[in-house]
């Protein structure tokens, strides 16, 4: 008998949609910012993306040998989380840095949970905020490199080395950017950052393909920008909507809504959840930006509400046609039964006393 067979309930559909071929379209929507990020700062960042997917395949192959499981290196999950944690890297970084953040990704968050699917958290963003806290100084630190493009850092050009000159730091004291730089990729930050128009690209090649749909990133954007352009205007920034769009370009929002807030394993899968969990992390995002000390907060506010997501799901989930009904007569039922055992124990109470 054939094992592969697999006995199940009606109704049955055949379709192209496996996780193999959803991660090699996640994958293949990452490319513009990729080049664009390469272009930007060089071959570094190249070998920082390749070290970074290399890692993450390897990490996870070396485990499930040494677990006795199967090996499911073959469905690209673990490229293309070692691509997003290159690309959450700065340019000129240490090739072990995005190494180690790949290994303890795979190991520690993906695969000690039990593999894909099972995860708590998006493994990328836990791996970046592992390293940022445990090398602050390195994973701050911009070089613009050897790139065939003109950065513009708005900053003295004899400077060698910048921590934390990125536009959001710009940004985060009211100075206005160079909002073509943040859109066409010219500027300082991580290397899959940079270029919001690849961003975008991507983002909408993965629409048009149906991987994902537009009520995470939309509103978690849409939430975003409407709470930055109130603060400009309450703060009475000169140009509020330039500075609203230039939120919007700088830093990892771009990459974090379409990317990474997306991630099926980590978000609701109820439209309303869907919807929920989006304008949460707009509004967390704006919190940390806003109000906070720091310049940047995706990272934190995703995996923040990576931990809700049972939550939301639990709240948000659908009702059954004709159940509503039937929970409204439920609910008065249990109120009427606990008026009535309220009343016999008051009557208890009283035979008692007498």
């Amino acid at each position: 008998m054939n094992s592969k067979l697999q006995v199940s309930a009606s109704p049955h559909t055949r379709g192209m949609v496996t996780t193999r071929n959803i991660m090699f379209l996640v994958f293949a929507a990452l490319m513009p910012a990729c080049l664009m990020g390469v272009l930007a700062f060089g071959t570094h960042a190249l070998l920082v993306l390749i070290v970074s997917v290399l890692s993450a395949v390897g990490s996870e192959y070396v485990y499930e040998r040494l677990m006795h499981k199967r090996v499911t290196v073959s469905d690209g999950s673990a490229a293309v989380t070692g691509l997003l944690i290159g690309m959450n890297m700065p340019p000129q970084i240490d090739l072990w840095i995005p190494c180690l953040g790949s290994v303890f990704a795979i190991v520690i968050i993906k695969q000690l949970y039990g593999g894909l699917g099972q995860n708590f958290m998006n493994p990328a963003l836990g791996a970046r905020c592992f390293l940022l806290i445990s090398f602050a100084g390195k994973m701050t630190t911009f070089t613009p490199g050897n790139g065939v493009l003109k950065l513009v850092t708005q900053v003295p050009s004899t400077t060698d080395a910048l921590s934390g000159a990125t536009p959001l730091a710009y940004l985060k004291t009211g100075t206005l950017f160079d909002l073509k730089a943040l859109f066409v990729g010219t500027t300082l930050g991580c290397i899959g950052e940079v270029s919001a128009i690849a961003i975008l690209a991507g983002g909408i090649f993965l629409l048009a393909m149906r991987v994902i749909r537009i009520r995470i990133p939309g509103s978690y954007l849409g939430t975003f920008a409407v709470l930055t352009l109130l603060t400009a205007l309450v703060r009475g920034f000169d140009q509020p909507v330039i500075f609203t769009l230039q939120e919007l370009c700088a830093g990892g929002i771009m990459l974090g809504a379409w990317f990474m807030a997306t991630d099926y394993v980590t978000s609701p899968i109820t439209a309303m959840g869907q919807v929920v969990f989006g304008c949460a992390l707009g509004f967390l995002t704006w919190v940390f930006r806003m109000i906070g000390s720091g310049s940047e907060g995706v990272s934190y506010s995703i995996i923040f509400m990576n931990l809700l997501v049972p939550i939301i799901e639990r709240y948000t989930r659908p009702v059954a046609a004709g159940m509503a009904r039937e929970s409204r007569e439920n609910r008065r039922l249990v109120k009427e039964n606990r008026k009535e055992a309220r009343r016999l124990k008051a009557e208890d109470k009283k035979e008692k006393d007498a």
